[in-house]
């Protein structure tokens, strides 16, 4: 599987370069992911600009992501989402589920917002 990963100070941002994320794929996901956690960052964008397709493994992929960040207080957020990905999204009633942005920026805007958030809650 083909990806980057750029390391924000607040947040991760993975890029999976590939079309589909479907069986072949979902379980290299699902690790990286998981990896990328473990190193400790609390708040990923997972950028899907790139994925035409995804089937319900990738699907279960996403939510082992939202999961794994959810888990400790952080927050997962998928950005970018083309057509065919939201429609499965949508029908699969996961936008009820998942933290889905239109854009980075947007996706960045949910993590500081959940972060300024996560320091109230902290405080009271």
């Amino acid at each position: 599987m083909k990806y980057s990963v750029d390391k924000k100070e607040q947040y991760v941002v993975f890029t999976p370069h590939e079309e589909k994320l479907d069986s072949a794929l979902s379980p290299v996901l699902k690790s990286e992911l998981l990896t990328v956690h473990a190193e400790g960052y609390r708040n990923m964008i997972l950028d899907m600009s790139e994925v035409k397709y995804a089937d319900s493994s990738g699907l279960s992929a996403l939510l082992v992501g939202n999961r794994a960040f959810n888990e400790d207080g952080g927050i997962f957020v998928i950005s970018n989402p083309q057509e065919h990905v939201m429609k499965l999204i949508k029908i699969s009633m996961l936008d009820k589920v998942l933290n889905v942005a239109d854009s980075h920026e947007e996706a960045a805007e949910a993590i500081f917002i959940h972060e300024i958030k996560n320091t109230s809650d902290e405080e009271e």
